[in-house]
């Protein structure tokens, strides 16, 4: 197979530089967040650690997320506790539920950017 991973997640927002704003601040997420093997950032480019990512589409009367969307982000995080914190701190809502890590294969939490897209937080198990 000539494809090899994900080149990028592209949507549509009302604000997106705002909404760009808001998830390099509040997740690390975005161009010219990390750096590359030379330790140099690119304003476009995002350099993230490799693992596991599902790629599943989901039926459309799936209530997992908001009907009114067509796409939810999964982020692999280190440590969703701190992170948890932090978002709390900054004024963010957090949804845990019990059954989201009843899979075996990590812990999750869910939260929404300002437009109301949902983010899941997938701490993988160790």
């Amino acid at each position: 197979m000539p494809v090899i991973g994900m080149g990028g997640f592209f949507f549509r927002a009302k604000d997106p530089a705002g909404l760009k704003a808001w998830y390099r601040d509040h997740l690390g997420v975005g161009g010219g967040c990390g750096a590359d093997e030379n330790g140099e950032p690119n304003e476009w480019v995002w350099f993230h650690e490799g693992g596991p990512m599902v790629f599943e589409p989901f039926k459309q009367d799936s209530d997992y997320f908001s009907a009114d969307k067509q796409t939810m982000i999964n982020l692999r995080v280190r440590d969703l506790d701190d992170l948890l914190d932090q978002l709390r701190a900054a004024g963010i809502d957090v949804i845990t539920k019990d059954e989201w890590d009843s899979m075996g294969i990590g812990r999750f939490a869910r939260i929404h950017d300002p437009e109301g897209n949902a983010i899941e937080l997938w701490e993988p198990a160790q």
